[in-house]
């Protein structure tokens, strides 16, 4: 597995060998020992998630507070997203800033989201199989967001407007500059 840096330092690529032949493919997803390795500390996954979607639909931002804060490691099983990372740090050299890459079914790239940063994606395709992995249960009373369409985040959705498709809760959520409820860079919320 290669992992890559992105323009923001701890959003991580990951990036699975896929060995194939006519019979197919076989792909390793997940190493737990390299990832650690890689990070220098230890995410421990407790459970994984599974959506599926069609074209249009964003969901995001979202994230949760301190003390049930997220990692997700999110990839496509089938289809395609453009999969957005927001880093919503206090305090943060890149506070505001995103990251924004195509995950599919074909490239098998997969994003670490760490705490401390705001999550969505936009499906791309049609039955698009969306999954992830997460090392803290869903906290309703933690649960938080951010408006999709902020234009101080600047983010392209590759989408037309007219063709996104949100739940009630994502087309209500604050824009970066009206949320409070946000995380302090320098603290280590894996501690």
């Amino acid at each position: 597995m290669n992992f890559i840096r992105t323009e923001i330092p701890d959003v991580v690529i990951c990036e699975p060998m896929v060995h194939g032949d006519e019979r197919g493919y076989f792909v390793e997803t997940y190493r737990q020992d390299k990832l650690d390795a890689f990070l220098g500390y230890k995410i421990r996954f407790i459970q994984d998630n599974e959506s599926k979607s069609s074209k249009g639909v964003l969901r995001g931002l979202h994230y949760q507070l301190a003390p049930a804060a997220q990692t997700k490691l999110v990839r496509v099983i089938q289809g395609s997203v453009l999969d957005v990372t927001v880093d919503i740090r206090k305090g943060s050299p890149t506070f505001g800033k995103h990251v924004a890459i195509e995950l599919n079914a074909k490239n098998k790239r997969q994003l670490l989201v760490p705490r401390g940063f705001a999550h969505a994606f936009v499906v791309l395709e049609d039955n698009t199989v969306f999954a992830y992995k997460v090392d803290n249960y869903y906290s309703p009373e933690n649960d938080r967001g951010i408006s999709f369409d902020d234009d101080a985040l600047n983010i392209d959705w590759k989408l037309d407007r007219e063709l996104l498709k949100l739940s009630e809760k994502d087309l209500k959520q604050p824009k970066l500059a009206e949320t409070e409820d946000l995380f302090d860079y320098g603290i280590n919320y894996y501690a």
